[in-house]
């Protein structure tokens, strides 16, 4: 009888041969893929080549390789599809890091191929080569490097794979360039993958979410924590479903956001270091935290002994290492967060399920929230916070927000509205400044059919202005809103806070003679002359009376649109919970100086 190896060996011998190169643009093709972000080089140019005769990948060129990696993360973060992004190596690839690393900390999908040296010329310090695999190993959920043409089918199979199930992340696949020019026939439609030990899939058993309905029950204070995990594991609806089976009020992290409606009559929305604190003082107080797919990162919990102090905690997640990382927990369910959301509500009917009384808890958790919504005291001027509330009522909450890293990237999240999953697309984890402009043009080419706006601080902007290049070049009608206060405005918050207001390097223009609203001619630099060189449109406005019409100027425009909104530089983002403080010790508005 005939083994089923020699059997495909034989397949695969009658096969045409070919190039390593077009071989892992057809691998690409077999995976689903319809945009790659990538920019050529020297070990890189041979995939280059291949993409040209691709009738089903359309290529993206950035102008970075970081827009390249940042764009594959718009992608990603709309679709819920791995992103794709690919460059040469060397310095292409360490430009590349910074986007791995950003995947890695908020469980992103990502693919990231990178062109390497022959093989006889590792290990040599040759031209452009860097080990790639051993500098991304931490930070990301594998690393290949493919030292065999007949590998490739295999290796990008699994690299898909591997990104996009259990906890998404990043899977890098670095590959020599004698490996791209080899020709050998392969097989690579009918590949098995080898990943033994890897299972992404857990189902919680149902001793353990019995228990966790049964402290549902019983408790008097409890609030639903709801982090990204409930995204990328497409349990919106079911959420949805067992908050309102359980009448908990709903607070989520900012990857969180979108998770739940912010509409909705259970929503607290976002808390944390500058969320809001009717959500914050729900955890604080509960004696009963649901975690779903959150992590119990540092700017949720402050000081951990001081979080959420006298509550039991359950935490569900799909990844068991985050079970008692950061926070020692009552019940940890290692379990997929769906179908432990799907399967508490199927045995609540099946048991019985007493809906916890929690009427007194809900009336006081929700005044909070009408006694302190987001909010900010009026200027002269045109302030981000209103700029961003006038977007947000344009736009009527249902276009995808991008943004930079910044104040602006706080108060997008506080005065912007979402009402369904994918539409809040920031760095978070890493917090990455220049992250804004690329995201939105991989956001807009996986959604041309919504509005996608990137809000963006000047400084963060600065980072990747290049791209504007790409918006023009690509015809990707992304709008960009620029709150330029000419300050990196969180930083200089911080120096208020700390350093008596002492400017250690974070005035962007002349120090001596500031621009801003009250002083507009010494504004630097000139953004509307830098995107008109770009072929990008623009407009300043400085005027409250002239905002609204300015942001409905920027949403009509047919391609790119830059909008120049100037703002002071002295506003803080409040709330604000300051370190080695609990959520007790919030503050609501900036200290009288």
């Amino acid at each position: 009888m005939q083994s089923s190896t020699s059997t495909q060996n034989k397949a695969s011998s009658a096969l045409e041969p070919i190039r390593g190169a077009d071989l892992i643009v057809r691998c690409l093709e077999r995976e689903g893929v319809d945009h790659v972000f990538a920019y050529p080089g020297g070990a890189s140019m041979e995939i280059h080549q291949s993409l040209t005769r691709s009738k089903k990948i359309r290529t993206i060129l950035p102008r970075h390789e970081q827009g390249a990696g940042f764009m594959a993360h718009g992608y990603a973060r709309t679709t819920g599809k791995p992103g794709v992004c690919m460059v040469t190596s060397g310095p292409g690839a360490t430009n590349l890091v910074t986007c791995i690393a950003d995947a890695w900390m908020d469980s992103i999908p990502m693919v990231a191929i990178t062109g390497q040296v022959a093989q006889h010329f590792i290990g040599k310090a040759a031209f452009q080569e860097t080990d790639v695999f051993g500098m991304t190993l931490p930070i990301c959920k594998h690393s290949y490097l493919v030292l065999k043409h007949e590998d490739l089918p295999r290796v990008i199979k699994e690299a898909f794979y591997l990104a996009k199930s259990g906890r998404p992340g990043p899977v890098v696949i670095d590959i020599p360039k004698d490996v791209q020019q080899k020709v050998a026939a392969v097989d690579y439609e009918n590949v098995e993958m080898n990943l033994p030990g890897y299972k992404p899939y857990f189902e919680g058993p149902d001793s353990e979410l019995i228990e966790a309905l049964n402290m549902i029950s019983a408790a008097k204070r409890p609030v639903l924590y709801i982090g990204g995990g409930i995204i990328s594991a497409g349990a919106t609806e079911e959420l949805k479903a067992f908050a309102e089976m359980t009448g908990i009020p709903v607070a989520y992290t900012l990857m969180g956001v979108g998770a739940f409606p912010d509409n909705h009559p259970q929503a607290l929305r976002w808390f944390g270091m500058h969320g809001g604190v009717a959500g914050n003082w729900a955890v604080q107080e509960s004696d009963l935290l649901v975690a779903l797919g959150a992590r119990f990162d540092d700017r949720i919990t402050g000081v951990v002994s001081k979080f959420a102090p006298n509550a039991k905690i359950i935490h569900v997640d799909l990844d068991k290492s985050e079970h008692h990382k950061n926070k020692v927990v009552s019940l940890p369910i290692h379990s997929d967060v769906k179908y432990a959301l799907t399967r508490m509500m199927e045995l609540a009917k099946e048991h019985g399920f007493e809906q916890p009384l929690i009427g007194d808890w809900t009336k006081r958790v929700y005044a909070w929230r009408e006694e302190y919504p987001f909010t900010y005291e009026a200027s002269p001027y045109i302030q981000s916070q209103h700029a961003i509330s006038e977007l947000n009522r344009q736009v009527k909450g249902e276009a995808i927000i991008t943004t930079g890293v910044g104040q602006h990237q706080m108060w997008s999240a506080q005065f912007c509205t979402f009402h369904r999953p994918r539409s809040f697309i920031s760095s978070l984890g890493l917090g990455t400044m220049g992250f804004g402009l690329p995201s939105a043009l991989g956001a807009k080419i996986a959604c041309p059919d919504r509005t996608v706006v990137d809000i963006d601080g000047d400084g963060s902007f600065t980072m990747n202005v290049q791209e504007l290049a790409t918006a023009v070049r690509e015809n990707i009608p992304v709008k960009i809103m620029l709150l330029n206060n000419q300050h990196l405005g969180m930083v200089m918050q911080w120096e208020d806070i700390l350093y008596q207001g002492v400017r250690g390097n974070t005035i962007l223009c002349d120090p001596n003679n500031l621009g801003g609203p009250h002083n507009p001619s010494a504004i630097y630099p000139d953004w509307l002359t830098i995107a008109k060189g770009f072929g990008v449109k623009g407009r300043q406005v400085i005027k409250k009376e002239e905002l609204a019409d300015a942001i409905a100027e920027m949403l009509a425009a047919e391609g790119p649109f830059l909008l120049e909104v100037v703002v002071p530089n002295d506003e803080h983002v409040m709330p604000f919970i300051p370190a080695g403080k609990s959520a007790k010790d919030i503050l609501i508005k900036t200290p009288e100086k």
